[in-house]
C-alpha cells in the first residue's frame, strides 16, 4: 500500500470489472453501504481501532477517519479488531482476484483446508511451484497481508463465529478453530477485544460437546445470486446410493476424514447464507470439514463478475442472464471424484451413478449405527483407495479393462496421496493427473474444474458443449471450440456449466474418453 491515505488495491468496480479504486471510491461504497463490495473490503475506523464490513450498520465514520484493506487479514494486521456489529467473519469469501493470481487462490484454498496448522510458507510455496519470497509478494500485493497472518486471521474469525453461532465449549471451540493451546486462545481474544472469549457469546442454553454426539451448525455466506436449484439438480443426478442423498432443498452425505466418519447436511438459510450441520468425532477436523463444504459448493465463486465477463459472448450472453448464480459443483473428495469420472467413461450419468452405489454397497465401509439412523439411505462411506486396489472390480457388472483401471488408480493414490492436490497451474495438474492410470485429457479437465477448483479448466472435447454451440447442424471441433473458449477465460469452467446448463440432453450423454485407456 503506498501510503496511508491513498492506498490503492484491485478490488471490481460496480460493473464488476477489475480496477484500481482509491479511497474516494472505497469511502463512496461505504457511504452508500453497497452489498455489493461486502467481501471485496474492509473499512478501519481510526478513532475506535475496529475494522467493519462496508455494510456495517453503525454511523458512517467521517472520511479522515477510515482506512480500506482488501482483506480482513490486512485490517487485522494493520492492528484493528473486528467489529462485533456487522461481524466481518460472516462476510463473504470471495475469490475476485482469481483472474489475477490464480496461485494466490490455489494458496488460499491450501490455508484453508490447514496447510499452515503443521507446514509453513516455504512448504506452501513449493506445494505450489513457486519460490517462497514471490508468494509472500503476490499475497502483499493482492491481499495486503502475509500468508501467516491469513492464517491467523481465518483462526480468530472462525473462532468468533463459533463462540456466536454454537454452544461448543470454550476449549473446543479453541481446538476446532486451530488454536495450539486455550491459554493462547484466551490471549488472543483479551487482546484483540478487550474481554474473554466467553463475554462474546450470545447463545444461551447450556453447553454442547461434540463428544456428546450432537451436530455443529453454523452458516456460511456466499455473494448473491446463487442458483440453488441448479447445484441441488447436479448433485442429486449423480447422488451415489447409500452415500449422499438429496431431500427436499437439502444435501445430505456420509464423509470420512483421516479415517473418521460422519455425516453433514447442507440447506439453504435466509440472508445469502447456506445453513451447514456437521457431525464429526474430531473437533480439530472442523477447519478441514469446513473448507470441503465451501469447495464442493462453491462460496468463494463472484457470480457478477464472472457473468459479467461471458456475458460478453453473444452465445453467451441469455445463458448467463437467464442463470446468473450459476456455480462449479465441486467434489468432497478428489479420489471419490476421479473413481467417478472413470466410471462414467462411454456410460451415461445415470449409469455411472448406479455403478458407484454397487461399488460403495460392496466395498465401502458402514457409518457408526448411531449416525446410519439419522438420514435414511444414508449409511455408507465412499470406498478408501485401500479397499479398492485388490478388489475383484470386474465382479460388480464393468469391463475387464474398467476394472483394471480403477484397481490401478486406487494404488497410484495410495503411493502419491497428493496426485488431487493443487499444482503451480492448470497445465501442471493436467498433465500430472493424465500420468494416473484411467484418466484422460476430458478426466482431468474435469477433475480440474471440481476437485482442484481451477476456474479456467475446460474439457474442450465434451460432446455437449460441441453440441450447445452448433450452428445449422454442424458442430464445433475440440480445437474450433478451445480457440472460440479464449474469450471466456479466465472463467472457461463457468463457461462450461452454462453451456452444460443449457443442453437438455445433458443427463443421459456418454462420455467418451478413449484416450484414458
Amino acid at each position: 500500500m503506498r501510503s496511508e491515505n491513498r492506498e490503492t488495491f484491485a478490488v471490481p468496480a460496480p460493473i464488476f470489472a477489475p480496477m484500481e479504486m482509491d479511497d474516494d471510491a472505497c469511502y463512496r461504497a461505504l457511504c452508500t453501504r453497497d452489498a455489493r463490495f461486502d467481501g471485496r473490503l474492509f473499512v478501519g475506523v481510526k478513532t475506535t481501532g475496529v475494522y467493519c464490513r462496508p455494510i456495517c450498520p453503525a454511523r458512517t465514520p467521517r472520511r479522515e477517519n477510515v482506512r480500506f484493506f482488501p482483506s480482513a487479514a490486512a485490517a487485522q494486521s494493520a492492528g484493528f479488531r473486528p467489529c462485533l456489529r456487522c461481524r466481518p467473519e460472516t462476510s463473504p469469501d470471495l475469490g475476485a482476484w482469481r483472474g489475477t493470481s490464480n496461485t494466490v487462490a490455489r494458496a488460499l484454498g491450501l490455508i484453508e483446508a490447514g496447510a499452515l496448522d503443521e507446514g509453513d510458507v516455504e512448504a506452501l510455496a513449493d506445494r505450489l511451484g513457486v519460490g517462497e519470497r514471490q508468494l509472500r509478494r503476490l499475497f502483499r500485493q493482492h491481499l495486503g497481508a502475509s500468508p501467516v497472518a491469513v492464517a491467523q486471521t481465518r483462526r480468530v474469525l472462525l473462532a468468533k463465529q463459533l463462540i456466536h453461532q454454537t454452544r461448543l465449549p470454550m476449549a473446543e471451540v479453541a481446538m476446532a478453530s486451530g488454536f495450539g493451546s486455550v491459554r493462547r486462545f484466551n490471549e488472543t481474544f483479551q487482546a484483540l477485544y478487550g474481554r474473554p472469549p466467553r463475554a462474546l457469546r450470545r447463545l444461551g442454553g447450556a453447553e454442547t460437546s461434540v463428544s456428546e454426539g450432537g451436530a455443529i451448525t453454523l452458516t456460511l455466506a456466499y455473494q448473491p445470486p446463487y442458483d440453488w436449484p441448479a447445484m441441488l439438480a447436479f448433485l442429486s443426478a449423480r447422488a451415489i446410493p447409500g452415500v449422499e442423498r438429496v431431500e427436499g432443498e437439502r444435501y445430505v452425505r456420509a464423509i470420512a476424514l483421516g479415517g473418521e466418519a460422519g455425516l453433514i447436511a447442507v440447506a439453504p438459510a435466509p440472508g445469502n447464507r447456506l445453513a451447514v450441520s456437521i457431525r464429526f468425532p474430531r473437533i480439530s477436523a472442523l477447519p478441514a470439514l469446513i473448507a470441503r463444504i465451501r469447495r464442493v459448493f462453491d462460496l468463494s465463486a463472484d457470480p457478477a463478475a464472472i457473468g459479467a465477463h461471458l456475458a460478453r459472448d453473444p452465445a453467451l450472453a441469455p445463458l448467463t442472464a437467464a442463470r446468473p448464480g450459476l456455480r462449479v459443483p465441486g467434489a468432497w473428495d478428489g479420489f471419490e471424484l476421479a473413481v467417478r469420472a472413470v466410471l462414467g467413461q462411454q456410460i451415461t450419468v445415470a449409469a455411472a451413478r448406479g455403478l458407484a452405489g454397487k461399488l460403495a454397497e460392496v466395498h465401502g465401509a458402514p457409518l457408526p449405527a448411531a449416525l446410519a439412523d439419522l438420514v435414511p439411505g444414508v449409511a455408507r462411506l465412499f470406498p478408501t483407495p485401500a479397499a479398492l486396489a485388490g478388489a475383484d472390480l470386474a465382479a460388480l457388472g464393468m469391463p475387464k479393462a474398467r476394472a483394471a483401471a480403477l484397481s490401478a488408480l486406487a494404488s497410484a493414490v495410495i503411493a502419491d496421496p497428493d496426485v488431487f492436490e493443487p499444482r503451480a497451474g492448470l497445465e501442471a495438474a493436467v498433465k500430472a493427473l493424465r500420468a494416473a492410470p484411467g484418466i484422460g485429457e476430458w478426466t482431468a479437465q474435469y477433475i480440474a474444474m471440481r476437485q482442484l477448483r481451477e476456474p479456467d479448466a475446460f474439457p474442450a472435447a465434451d460432446v455437449g458443449l460441441m453440441r450447445a454451440l452448433a450452428k445449422g447442424g454442424r458442430r464445433p471441433s475440440p480445437a474450433e471450440l478451445l480457440a472460440r473458449a479464449e474469450a471466456w477465460r479466465p472463467w472457461r469452467a463457468y463457461a462450461a456449466m452454462q453451456l452444460w446448463a443449457s443442453d437438455a440432453h445433458r443427463s443421459e450423454e456418454i462420455r467418451d474418453d478413449r484416450n484414458a485407456a
